[in-house]
């Protein structure tokens, strides 16, 4: 006689059926000594809505024929979430994220606002998601489904694609150290500049520029790149390198 799903909330609540023969009629299903609501019932199976309860309990249908042979039925707790390993990433989604905590062995969604993904679970400690796309920019609400229940308490916030509309000035001497000027859209989270691909610091502005001092490069045009919690923006040979005079 199988039950279906064999665990739980210990809040209570999981819909579970049971299947066997002779089970027509059934006047009690028995969770321990809890009895569970019958929703419904045919010869051949009973669906209940699982009472509260801790622990393992041994489940029974009475009929008028009598009692059946107990089944266990596992209570399992709600999660605990501790930590989220990113709290922001592109609006179209695709990146992987980290969420641990306990009790998440039996993860089976992770909601982001409204959109749901299926998570990987690694331990009852760790599970991976990738997060899926965003319907706008903003913070989303995180919650992690297991069979012991739901858990809400982490934010996580969209961002948009960045832009680059300009680099001024767009020329230098290739010992680096002029000081550059970009401008774009979503550019507050920004986490890198690169001059053909050679890091350069900078500082945040505002949402729409960035400053940024030129690192030393070689002769010749090089791609800007901004790097933010977004993704990427490239301004092709948007900086020229020029070589020092020499007599």
């Amino acid at each position: 006689m199988p039950i279906s799903p064999n665990q739980g909330s210990t809040g209570g609540g999981t819909i579970v059926t049971i299947t066997g023969v002779n089970l027509a009629g059934a006047t009690a299903v028995h969770f321990g000594s809890k009895l569970a609501t019958i929703t419904a019932n045919t010869a051949t199976s009973v669906t209940v809505i699982a009472p509260s309860g801790s622990g393992t309990a041994q489940v029974t249908v009475t009929t008028p024929g009598g009692t059946s042979n107990p089944l266990s039925f596992y209570y399992v707790g709600a999660p605990f979430k501790a930590a989220l390993s990113d709290t922001s990433g592109p609006l179209a989604g695709g990146n992987t994220v980290t969420i641990s905590g306990t009790g998440l062995s039996t993860a089976t969604a992770v909601n982001f606002g409204a959109n749901t993904a299926t998570p990987t679970v690694v331990s009852d400690g760790l599970i991976t998601v990738t997060v899926p796309a965003g319907t706008a920019a903003g913070s989303v609400g995180v919650s992690v489904t297991t069979a012991g229940g739901t858990n809400n308490g982490f934010t996580y916030t969209y961002v948009n694609a960045p832009t680059v509309a300009t680099v001024v000035p767009g020329v230098g001497p290739t010992s680096g150290g002029t000081p550059v000027t970009i401008t774009g859209t979503s550019l507050s989270s920004t986490q890198s500049v690169t001059f053909g691909g050679t890091p350069a610091p900078f500082v945040v502005v505002s949402d729409t520029a960035v400053t940024a001092v030129t690192p030393p490069g070689t002769a010749g045009a090089v791609d800007v790149t901004v790097t933010t919690a977004g993704g990427s923006a490239t301004a092709a040979g948007a900086f020229t390198y020029l070589a020092g005079p020499g007599i």
